[in-house]
């Protein structure tokens, strides 16, 4: 069954993101969607869960409130939600981002041909985009990203410097400088990213991917998994070459 709830307190995609990890981790709760700006959370469970079970489990800076209309099928949800999305609508940005990325590297290197500069411009680009994503909302990514990564769930800070570091990494490979010790990093970093998204994966958990920040509300997919697989190869071929 579907219910919408009211839900104040919430200030910010991290606000969000926890409370919808936070209500995800509820027994029979299926999915969830939360809207920070309309304040509402759409829940699907396998039967009906009283109110109290989620006031329980929420922090006490969340209020939540039943709606007194019921949703009655997913069509009433927003597009935006990501409830009653088919994967390929869901992924759109992401396979949108990676083809302009690959079309931009490529443009840049196909007269003459150059597969390593290719693939050095490729990742620049990369990490350009997608630190640009995560400036977004700075302050709602290290939420998001320490559902999945060890290092950031284990160290906070690093999700706040992470943005930074790929700014960093992107400037090391588009300009040239020190690309051995950028493809190290890329390797550790994207590493120990690829061994918490696997994890997610095999758990079989419904979280958001922070790759593109939050703003996208993105779900974590195989192809989270691809898209760090595919930097982790090139990263490795180009320091063995």
């Amino acid at each position: 069954m579907k219910k919408r709830y009211k839900i104040t307190g919430m200030t910010c995609n991290g606000c969000r993101t926890s409370v919808e990890s936070t209500l995800k981790k509820i027994p029979k709760v299926q999915e969830v969607a939360v809207d920070l700006e309309t304040e509402e959370a759409i829940v699907v469970s396998k039967e009906k869960i009283p109110i109290e079970v989620f006031k329980n489990e929420l922090p006490d800076k969340y209020t939540i409130t039943e709606h007194i209309k019921e949703v009655h099928n997913l069509s009433e949800i927003d597009d935006d939600k990501i409830i009653g999305k088919s994967e390929y609508q869901q992924l759109f940005p992401l396979f949108l981002i990676f083809g302009y990325i690959s079309v931009a590297a490529v443009l840049l290197n196909y007269n003459p041909w150059n597969t390593h500069n290719f693939m050095l411009d490729f990742m620049g680009l990369f990490y350009v985009v997608f630190s640009f994503f995560k400036m977004l909302d700075l302050k709602g990514f290290p939420d998001s990203f320490k559902m999945y990564d060890p290092l950031a769930k284990m160290i906070p800070i690093y999700g706040w410097i992470y943005p930074f570091i790929e700014i960093g990494l992107a400037l090391l490979f588009l300009m040239r400088i020190e690309i051995k010790i950028a493809l190290m990093l890329t390797i550790i970093l994207l590493g120990i990213t690829t061994v918490g998204v696997t994890k997610v994966l095999l758990d079989k958990k419904s979280i958001q991917c922070a790759c593109l920040g939050t703003a996208l509300k993105l779900p974590m997919t195989k192809a989270t998994f691809i898209e760090n697989t595919v930097m982790l190869v090139m990263a490795v071929w180009m320091l063995l070459n």
